[in-house]
């Protein structure tokens, strides 16, 4: 359940969420064009050591959250993530798989032709969608049906997950709510997938770290989500089932 100033700030972008259910599926380049934005270095994070071992491939798929939406090149939050891998010295190339106005249907849909166009096996697939599902009030067993349909590809195929998770506010009414604030953190335990439960947290309704539109994080903003995910991820990524083979 939220409190607080978080619940408050959840329901002011579910106010605002038309904007995200339509925020452009920004006049996008292929898919395949798109994954080779991987490379963009990050503005803000540098790395201090020198990257050892073998490349660790990790695909970031999600909605205009990881897509950079509002924010010029090398800010994205794969970007970001990529940057502060590489500052703790892993040789870390991260994918941006995002689509700006993507629901998990349409993630749904796409997954196994994104991960088909990778040169290899990702090490490490970080997923974060359901935002539009929610700002669309779309049932959340709908959603819950979409998200495991994409973690059962992900485990058919070997690759370790870490989850992204997003928040409904009670103004949504108890039930819609405690339906969908389940579904990440079971889903999560029922994959072994690792969680981060609200990719937005401790960043919306801050100022100066979001967007003018108070729903997109700014640059200040990505550069915090990604140092609290960025732990995650490199954990993940240490974990036997993410080795190199």
């Amino acid at each position: 359940m939220l409190r607080g100033s978080t619940a408050y700030a959840v329901a002011a972008l579910l106010i605002q969420g038309a904007a995200l259910a339509g925020c452009g599926r920004e006049a996008a380049a292929p898919v395949a064009e798109r994954t080779e934005q991987a490379a963009a270095p990050s503005k803000r994070a540098v790395a201090p050591k020198q990257v050892a071992g073998p490349e660790r491939l990790v695909v970031a798929f999600g909605d205009s959250l990881y897509a950079g939406y509002g924010l010029e090149r090398g800010e994205s939050l794969p970007d970001e993530l990529q940057g502060l891998l590489r500052a703790r010295g892993l040789n870390a190339r991260v994918v941006n798989a995002g689509v700006s106005g993507e629901t998990t249907a349409g993630g749904r849909q796409r997954l196994a032709f994104v991960l088909d166009g990778q040169p290899r096996k990702p090490d490490l697939v970080v997923l974060g969608l359901g935002g539009n599902d929610l700002l669309r009030q779309i049932p959340p067993a709908e959603t819950r049906a979409n998200l495991q349909a994409m973690l059962d590809e992900l485990r058919s195929r070997g690759i370790p997950m870490v989850l992204t998770g997003i928040v409904a506010p009670l103004n949504l009414g108890p039930d819609y709510a405690d339906a969908f604030n389940a579904i990440y953190p079971e889903l999560a335990k029922e994959y072994e997938a690792s969680l981060y439960p609200f990719i937005l947290e401790g960043v919306i309704g801050q100022p100066g770290l979001m967007l003018p539109d108070g729903i997109h994080p700014s640059a200040a903003g990505v550069d915090r989500i990604g140092a609290r995910i960025a732990p995650l991820v490199a954990e993940r990524l240490a974990s036997p089932a993410a080795a190199p083979a």
